[in-house]
């Protein structure tokens, strides 16, 4: 069997660590998957913070439309974290970061992040962030931007993707009336400086779509006063 990574984590119930290896998945493993997503929706106290995703969506994943890696602790998936190829329709995510339609191809979407709530503060998302990325070369096709969709206050989610170096690009109504802010990383070009930094509390939304439609880009946190607030600036081209 080979692993992708082999280490240790800490189980934060029983205060101990255990050996974990991060693997990629496959259609067999479908059962324990949905397993673990069933069981970490359950422990959230907002249930819309995660989208869940559906058998048929897992299958069109695993079928050779994208990867999925897990987190094995004594053996049990503990958190797991999805690549898909996307179907190219109303709702790509290229469309919502403006890219031209010849460019849509070329998007891979990070999907579904999930770890068991035991096993949280470990920076498994991370880790399985830098795992499922470095399985991207393996794949047929060729990619340039990767694009996710993000709940508003999701705070562990947002602070995942601006480690990764992904920035806010737009925010959207998606999947039937729920607001999601779509992340980028341009994989071949990011962009290297900025510009007229701004700080933004986290709840203005009014203002961060303002600031959007004028061409800022998300860009992190920002400690202002003891609370964080977004650090928003615009890319020099």
């Amino acid at each position: 069997m080979e692993f992708l990574y082999e280490g240790t984590i800490t189980n934060q119930v029983l205060h101990k660590k255990q050996p974990m290896y991060i693997k990629r998945l496959y259609l067999e493993d479908l059962p324990i998957i949905e397993h673990v997503q069933e069981t970490v929706i359950e422990s959230l106290a907002d249930k819309e913070s995660l989208q869940p995703l559906s058998t048929e969506e897992y299958l069109f994943i695993l079928n050779e439309r994208g990867v999925v890696v897990g987190a094995f602790a004594d053996h049990q998936l503990i958190g797991f974290r999805a690549l898909l190829i996307p179907e190219i329709d109303e709702e790509h995510l290229g469309r919502d970061i403006g890219l031209a339609e010849e460019e849509l191809s070329k998007v891979i979407y990070q999907e579904i992040s999930v770890v068991l709530p035991e096993y949280r503060g470990n920076r498994l998302q991370q880790t399985l962030a830098e795992v499922v990325m470095k399985e991207l070369p393996h794949l047929k096709e060729h990619f340039r931007y990767v694009c996710c969709t993000v709940a508003p206050m999701n705070i562990p989610s947002l602070k995942d993707k601006f480690s990764q170096h992904m920035y806010i690009k737009a925010f959207k109504t998606k999947y039937s009336n729920m607001e999601r802010y779509i992340f980028v990383k341009d994989l071949v070009d990011p962009p290297l400086r900025y510009t007229d930094y701004i700080s933004v509390k986290l709840d203005d939304f009014d203002k961060q779509r303002q600031l959007l439609d004028e061409g800022y880009v998300g860009l992190g946190f920002q400690l202002v006063k003891g609370f964080h607030e977004f650090q928003f600036a615009k890319p020099v081209l």
